[in-house]
């Protein structure tokens, strides 16, 4: 007997759903991915930036550029137009202190 708990509407069933049949597209994935690592890298740059107690503006003088560029790489912009060069990514972890370190990690489920 089905009791009226299992037709209750559930969004997050719903968006996992969604997801995960969206996800399986390779083409889609590979976007969603790309997305994913621009917005955590963003969030790493910033991090950083105010763990070594710098200003957008000092790490601009620093970099020989301006704050707006500063802004721009802690902004997570998604426009891969945006997208920063690995040399810049460089310059920015040098100037506030760290090394940029860049791997390649094996996909679980990577057919070969």
């Amino acid at each position: 007997m089905k009791n009226d708990e299992d037709d209750k509407y559930d969004p997050q069933d719903t968006y996992e759903e969604m997801r995960d049949e969206a996800l399986s597209d390779p083409e889609t994935r590979a976007i969603y991915e790309a997305t994913k690592l621009q917005i955590e890298l963003s969030l790493a740059l910033k991090k950083a930036r105010k763990k070594s107690h710098l200003t957008q503006e000092q790490v601009a003088e620093i970099m020989h550029t301006h704050k707006p560029v500063i802004s721009r790489l802690e902004s997570g912009d998604t426009d891969i137009r945006h997208f920063p060069s690995l040399l810049t990514l460089a310059k920015f972890a040098a100037a506030v202190g760290y090394q940029l370190k860049l791997s390649l990690v094996r996909i679980k489920k990577h057919r070969k």
